[in-house]
């Protein structure tokens, strides 16, 4: 099954239904009066948020929603049936744009959130309601209103507190494998992760937390190159990037011939690094400002050379405060195995350090806490 995070669709209200024209007409009432009930207001157009949703596969063949019309009335003022209200489930993480102008119309971020998309239309007034001292016997009713209609185009951004980025072949599916329940394709060739993948990470006392597998970034990413440019908007809802370097090109770069290939790899090793950040930020600048955590992966290579180790976190350390123009983490950039799992439970403890202090931060401004986009009252009937 493809991943499907992207859609556009149509969706419109029912029509209200019309009002009558009757007149009463019984046995020894020889002058009842007008007596046409009113038409049924039209359907609305609900969507709701779902966690058991991962992607808009839904939206890939049906492209168009219109909740049901309603009743005509009729005599004896009997007002017709209203439309019964669709409900288009979305997963959470869904942002609705306008499809023209591309303004976000709503943001589902919390299981269970609703929001009226399109209001069906007002039943039309049968004649009774027309009724007045000089005008006893009105011939007409009205017709009900039209439902309101919207063209939209859905965006899927995954919810999770942490995101795993860096260059193909970096180790990132290994290392969600190793940290999680996650099962993604691992092979020894690039871009074997297609599409984003969720695990949850468990601790120790309870805790928690949702990390995502990005599919690897390239240089020239923002413009369309590779594929994890598709999968970037994933990553701009997250707490914390993991930033995956590789140790084999590393050590590579480092045993080659000259005296200066210790240098010359550590700059490719801080080139590797800038290129994702600049990727980032050509794609949104505010993602350079998220907290990030340097880690060079496949150090199973490096183990039998303590020295060459420490040496390089030393080099790419002193790069990376330059870089960011902040001092990074006592242990940064961590150094780590995803094979064999070494090194990982401290990293761990870091990224959740990361994810805590956000939330926290967030639990300060309770008017972000599970914030629904309700333009409509639910409560107000049409």
């Amino acid at each position: 099954m493809r991943f499907i995070d992207e859609a556009s669709i149509k969706i419109s209200g029912g029509h209200g239904g019309p009002g009558c024209v009757s007149f009463r007409r019984e046995k020894f009432i020889p002058r009842g009066g007008p007596d046409g009930g009113d038409g049924g207001a039209g359907g609305d157009v609900i969507f709701e948020a779902s966690i058991q949703l991962g992607t808009l596969q839904d939206f890939r063949f049906k492209r168009e929603y219109k909740a049901p019309n309603g009743r005509h009335g009729s005599g004896v003022n009997k007002a017709g049936l209203d439309g019964e209200n669709i409900l288009v489930r979305v997963p959470v993480g869904t942002v609705i744009r306008d499809f023209e102008t591309g303004e976000i119309i709503c943001d589902f971020t919390t299981d269970g959130q609703l929001w009226i998309a399109c209001r069906g239309g007002r039943g039309g007034k049968g004649n009774a309601h027309f009724v007045s001292a000089t005008f006893q016997a009105p011939k007409f009713a009205q017709d009900g209103e039209d439902g309101t209609s919207r063209h939209v185009k859905l965006e899927l951004k995954l919810l999770a507190d942490a995101a795993i980025i860096g260059f193909p072949n970096a180790g990132k599916s290994t290392l969600i494998s190793r940290i999680s329940a996650a099962r993604p394709k691992i092979a020894d060739y690039a871009f074997t992760t297609l599409t984003p993948n969720l695990g949850v990470v468990s601790l120790p006392e309870y805790q928690s937390f949702v990390i995502a597998d990005i599919p690897g970034l390239i240089e020239g990413a923002h413009k369309g190159l590779g594929l994890g440019h598709k999968f970037l908007k994933h990553i701009e809802r997250t707490r914390v990037f993991v930033h995956l370097l590789d140790g084999t090109k590393f050590l590579e770069d480092a045993t080659g011939p000259g005296e200066d290939s210790f240098d010359v790899a550590i700059e490719e090793l801080v080139r590797r690094y800038t290129v994702i950040r600049g990727e980032l930020g050509l794609f949104n600048e505010a993602l350079l400002h998220k907290p990030e955590i340097v880690v060079i992966n496949k150090f199973d290579v490096l183990e039998s050379n303590a020295d060459l180790i420490e040496r390089a976190r030393k080099g790419l350390r002193d790069r990376i405060a330059k870089i960011r123009g902040v001092q990074p983490e006592a242990q940064e950039p961590y150094v780590v195995s995803a094979a064999t799992g070494a090194g990982v439970q401290p990293l761990l403890y870091s990224v959740y350090a990361h994810i805590l202090a956000a939330r926290i931060a967030l639990s300060k401004r309770p008017e972000l806490v599970g914030k629904a986009t309700m333009p409509d009252d639910m409560s107000i009937r049409k």
